[in-house]
């Protein structure tokens, strides 16, 4: 007579739970890593923009589209100072300065930030200045929000 052998049922189970692979993903790690760069993100983005505080005019004119180059950026603070990116130039040294960005640079496109507080016959002389310094395509630099002709609903 031949004896036949069960295997334990339990034991069974217990070798299949060992060797089967877990099919869920932990994400906690993950979303652990997003949430410190969207913090990092956070505190750096404003430490991005230009550095130079003027109280710029509103306007309702949209955004300009933007380029692959950097733009050249030429403030005018409510002191009356010219700044070129984020250097002091003094006014002697203003037309000079930009003749030599304008032999380096490919595009002639420049952005003028002047605060509301300057007079605009000031502002024109920066511009001209700029504009005999080769930059021909300058651009005013507003905040949004401002008055518009068509009423205040846009």
């Amino acid at each position: 007579m031949v004896k036949l052998e069960f295997p334990d049922p339990v034991r069974g189970r217990r070798r299949r739970r060992r060797t089967r692979p877990v099919a869920e993903i932990n994400v906690t790690p993950f979303v652990d890593v997003m949430l410190v760069l969207l913090i990092v993100f956070m505190v750096a983005a404003p430490l991005l923009t230009a550095g130079v505080d003027v109280n710029l005019p509103k306007t309702s004119a949209g955004a300009l589209p933007s380029e692959a180059e950097v733009p050249l950026t030429v403030t005018l603070t409510a002191a009356g100072v010219i700044v070129i990116q984020t250097t002091e130039t003094p006014e002697a040294e203003f037309l000079t300065r930009l003749r030599g960005v304008a032999q380096e640079r490919s595009d002639d496109k420049v952005f003028l930030r002047a605060d509301g507080s300057i007079p605009y016959a000031r502002v024109m002389q920066v511009m001209g200045a700029m504009n005999s310094a080769g930059f021909g395509n300058i651009g005013l630099v507003t905040d949004l929000g401002g008055p518009t002709f068509d009423g205040p609903d846009g």
